[in-house]
């Protein structure tokens, strides 16, 4: 997960007014409409960050949308709460991520999530938290996210978890 290298002619650029929100089209319907009526909004508000992979056309071959929160102590395993203080807590949120139809197929899902959970762990240095957590919308999105050790949150099967300590891991072996 060192500095994740996006197809030649690709660029990742935060979201702004003229990009064409509206055209993106991934397959599911929620994570379109949020792209196209609520990204936007939501940066300006500063309540989320999104960030939008352009392609050589300047169209939006994919995005991610970050975002903090905290969550009750009691709704985190008790493997991530030991020795912390029963409360809410921080936690990083993968509020959205998808990939347009036409650029499917082509690992950019993965590069935006490396690259969402390398800003996570940017962030991470100066606003602590204790996991990355992230609704999925079907079992395909879960196992998707599976495969980078996130796991269920007891009792919500479609919230998964990263602990950030995991997360710290994870990016200081890739830069080995």
């Amino acid at each position: 997960m060192t500095g994740t290298r996006f197809p030649a002619d690709f660029r990742l650029e935060p979201l702004r007014r003229q990009h064409s929100r509206r055209q993106f089209r991934c397959g599911e319907h929620q994570v379109d409409d949020w792209l196209a009526t609520k990204a936007l909004q939501h940066q300006e508000k500063h309540l989320s960050a999104t960030k939008v992979l352009l392609d050589e056309a300047g169209g939006i071959a994919g995005y991610y949308t970050l975002a903090t929160a905290q969550v009750d102590f009691g709704d985190l395993p008790a493997e991530l709460t030991k020795r912390l203080p029963r409360r809410m807590l921080p936690v990083a949120v993968l509020a959205w991520l998808g990939v347009s139809l036409d650029h499917q197929g082509r690992g950019l899902g993965r590069l935006l999530l490396a690259q969402a959970l390398r800003d996570c762990y940017e962030a991470g240095r100066t606003f602590a938290f204790v996991a990355v957590i992230l609704d999925c919308l079907n079992n395909s999105a879960k196992v998707f996210y599976q495969r980078w050790n996130f796991q269920e949150l007891p009792g919500h099967p479609y919230r998964l978890f990263l602990s950030a300590r995991r997360l710290d891991a994870m990016i200081e072996e890739s830069s080995t």
